[in-house]
C-alpha cells in the first residue's frame, strides 16, 4: 500500500471514490504517537487510499474534509 504525497490529490481521490459507491466506501484514522503521525485510510476494498501527515496544521484541512464527507453522508441527494 501506496501514500499518497499530496493532500489535494488524497481529498479528490477519496470524495471521488466515496461519490462512486457510498454503501461500500470506509475509512480510518489512526494516530501514532510514538512517530507523531496521523494516517487516513480510504478504501473499497478494490481501491485503497492512504495519507500520512505529521503536520499540525494539516488537521484543519482533514476536519474540512470530514466535515464536507458527513455533509455527503447525511444528505438526501442520491
Amino acid at each position: 500500500m501506496t501514500f499518497i504525497k499530496s493532500w489535494e490529490d488524497f481529498e479528490k481521490a477519496a470524495e471521488k471514490l466515496y461519490l462512486a459507491n457510498p454503501m461500500k466506501v470506509r475509512y480510518t484514522m489512526k494516530y501514532r504517537h510514538v512517530d507523531g503521525a496521523l494516517v487516513l485510510k480510504f478504501t473499497d476494498d478494490a481501491v485503497c487510499l492512504q495519507y500520512r501527515t505529521e503536520v499540525q496544521q494539516d488537521m484543519k484541512k482533514i476536519d474540512r474534509f470530514m466535515t464536507n464527507l458527513m455533509r455527503h453522508m447525511v444528505s438526501s441527494d442520491k
